[in-house]
């Protein structure tokens, strides 16, 4: 397999990954640009293995979505709303508690909640969705508001981002979702985003939330207007920031969904460049424990081969996703645990339950 490798022209990348040498930047762009798919992602799989054996985790998680109302209306999320759209949606503090008593029968581990950036909520509104979770689930771990949801709420309360960090954790909050991310080049998000927090912005919110104790996630939204030299830099700005202060635990490459977004003229990801992206990851972020497939972005099917390209984690059963299905995602809302073993298994992994944290509840 070593001379098929040579002969896609990526010998020298070779000899890095064997030595466990860090790859470059050109290293990151060579590997996108390189048509053999095969063997970019048997190098990857090598760098998988080494970390993670034959492991696939997944996670029973439970997803709350508590409003769409947002002020940033990026041109690629089919999600956020203006106030005064008939599809616009707020729930109270008494409807997350619903949401959550709905699940008290599963063995839910982890609730994943974010939303819009709301222009009317009180800062106290935030507290008291962390307080209410806590009190139906006080053993459960709350993975919750984006780096851009935090820099906001920074904003409203006049906390600063630590204060609010601070706050937050007191409250209840566990560790912070990946979102937001996007590509971090500044002329991505002056084009798509530009009233979004910036990439160095979400940087320091997620670098305040690492000295505080708080681990993170990262994503990067592939396959719209960003170049391949783009997408490397967005890799190499993580690596570096994971390499001041090592609170990453999972990078989670999101696939565009252009349905009902303002770049709707654009095609879906390729299954080629969705597989490309989590081999590059696996290659590229060193210092990042694990990638994660998400099957709701990519589907199960590739979600499984994925996991010969440099992933370990599929995620979980998620438990009701609106995000990507309102831009047109078409795979299931929620799998069940069965499911999940099913489709690990069947790629030949071991399925590996997981907490949030990356705490072994059950090997299968």
């Amino acid at each position: 397999m070593d001379s098929f490798v040579k002969n896609a022209g990526l010998g020298d990348i070779l000899e890095k990954v064997e030595a466990g040498e860090r790859l470059s930047v050109a290293d990151g762009v060579r590997l996108y640009e390189n048509p053999d798919l095969l063997a970019v992602g048997y190098l990857a799989n090598r760098v998988r293995e080494r970390k993670n054996g034959n492991n696939a985790y997944f996670i029973y998680n439970q997803h709350i979505n508590y409003s769409n109302i947002c002020t940033n209306l990026c041109k690629f999320c089919a999600f956020g709303k203006d106030k005064d759209s008939d599809l616009a949606y707020e729930m109270g503090v008494e409807e997350v508690r619903e949401k959550v008593r709905a699940r008290l029968d599963e063995p839910i581990t982890e609730i994943h909640m974010v939303g819009g950036i709301h222009p009317d909520l009180p800062y106290s509104y935030y507290i008291d969705l962390l307080r209410v979770i806590k009190e139906e689930r006080p053993e459960v771990h709350i993975q919750a508001f984006t780096c851009v949801e935090i820099a906001h709420l920074a904003e409203i309360s006049g906390l600063g981002v630590a204060g609010v960090l601070a706050d937050l954790k007191r409250s209840g909050l566990g560790s912070i979702p990946g979102g937001g991310a996007e590509v971090f080049s500044p002329r991505i998000r002056e084009l798509t985003c530009e009233k979004k927090l910036s990439g160095a912005g979400w940087i320091e919110v997620a670098q305040t939330a690492h000295r505080q104790g708080l681990h993170t996630n990262a994503t990067m939204l592939y396959g719209h207007i960003e170049t391949i030299g783009e997408r490397v830099e967005h890799l190499d700005m993580l690596r570096r920031a994971q390499d001041e202060t090592g609170g990453f635990l999972a990078f989670i490459p999101l696939a565009f969904h252009p349905k009902n977004t303002e770049l709707s003229t654009l095609a879906n990801t390729s299954g080629i460049d969705d597989l490309k992206n989590i081999a590059v990851a696996r290659l590229f972020l060193d210092n990042f424990p694990h990638i994660k497939a998400y099957w709701v972005m990519i589907g199960q099917k590739l979600s499984q081969v994925a996991l010969s390209y440099g992933a370990d984690d599929v995620d979980g059963t998620v438990k009701e996703e609106i995000i990507t299905h309102m831009a047109g995602a078409e795979t299931e809302q929620a799998l069940s645990r069965n499911q999940l073993l099913r489709l690990i298994r069947e790629a030949g992994r071991t399925p590996v339950e997981r907490d949030t944290l990356y705490n072994v509840i059950n090997r299968y």
